[in-house]
């Protein structure tokens, strides 16, 4: 009876430990296709666009933080180690890069900003990293990640390119909706005033003029000059609203605005997508709120 027990009870235990570790005939199962690392949550989803169900895809800088200026923690080692391909932004964003990789191996690792031009920082010999703020930029990470997976896979390559024109096809659509709702705004009021000048790519490609306390955050001060000069910009100008940004401190915003007497129109996106329930999920999300926060603020 002992005996048969026994029997029972490693059959029963085995049985557990195969369910626990998954079938290999399981498509679904963790190993199942490629590794995606990226950098940081709007690069993930950009990613994760291309790749559909071929691929896994993780991204290091949690959401709410700031990829400039984050500290990457033992698991982030791990992550980017057991990833086939690691997708980082490039133009400088990525100051912990270094770091990191001396730590990783030989994963391979492909910036998306290729192809870009990039923007200078003012006063600063550095490129400003915010290219995804240009839609059409973006465009451009989707062709690059694309090319990417399709010789790192070329068993996908079919999936990937059909992937990729579906979602080039949305972005195209995105970029003319927004061309055409800044129309709503009149041309005077176009300036767009928030923490961190991230928005000059947007500026540049939808005709606003932008202003920031600072330049990157990984500059950051908000010193009394920076903001004076600031309140003075809104008051000369007759700017009739300023924004704050999800991943930088409120209260610079909240003294500019006290002392400029004009209201925050709303909060923007600007380093990463909203948390779930946010409505800005994923870039298009975010690009919807951050064109719709805009141009009823400046419509006032």
């Amino acid at each position: 009876m002992r005996r048969r027990f026994m029997f029972f009870w490693m059959t029963l235990m085995s049985a557990l430990v195969l369910a626990a570790c998954g079938g290999t005939d399981d498509p679904s199962t963790a190993d199942e296709g490629l590794k995606i690392v990226t950098s940081f949550s709007i690069l993930g989803d950009i990613a994760q666009e291309v790749a559909g169900d071929r691929a896994q895809v993780e991204y290091l800088v949690p959401i709410g933080e700031e990829p400039h200026e984050y500290e990457t923690i033992p698991s982030d080692f791990q992550k980017v180690s057991d990833a086939d391909v690691f997708f980082v932004n490039g133009f400088g964003l990525e100051g912990w890069l270094e770091r990191l990789v001396q730590n990783v191996g030989d994963v391979p690792i492909v910036t998306v900003s290729e192809g870009v031009t990039p923007l200078p920082i003012s006063g600063k010999d550095e490129e400003d990293p915010h290219a995804w703020l240009d839609v059409v930029n973006v465009i451009t990470y989707v062709e690059y990640i694309r090319d990417d997976l399709m010789e790192r896979d070329p068993e996908g390559a079919q999936i990937y390119e059909e992937n990729a024109q579906s979602y080039i096809a949305e972005l195209e659509n995105l970029h003319a909706w927004i061309q055409a709702k800044v129309d709503e705004v009149d041309e005077s009021k176009r300036t767009i005033v928030v923490s961190e000048n991230a928005f000059k790519y947007f500026g540049e490609q939808y005709g606003f003029h932008t202003v920031g306390i600072w330049e990157l955050n990984s500059h950051e001060e908000g010193t009394h000059s920076q903001i004076a000069s600031v309140v003075d910009t809104i008051k000369d100008e007759g700017i009739p609203a300023v924004f704050v940004e999800t991943t930088v401190d409120k209260r610079y915003m909240e003294t500019v605005a006290r002392d400029a007497g004009v209201d925050i129109a709303g909060e923007v996106y600007t380093d990463a997508v909203g948390l779930d329930g946010s409505g800005a999920e994923t870039y298009i999300k975010m690009m919807e709120h951050n064109v719709s926060t805009f141009v009823e603020g400046l419509k006032q």
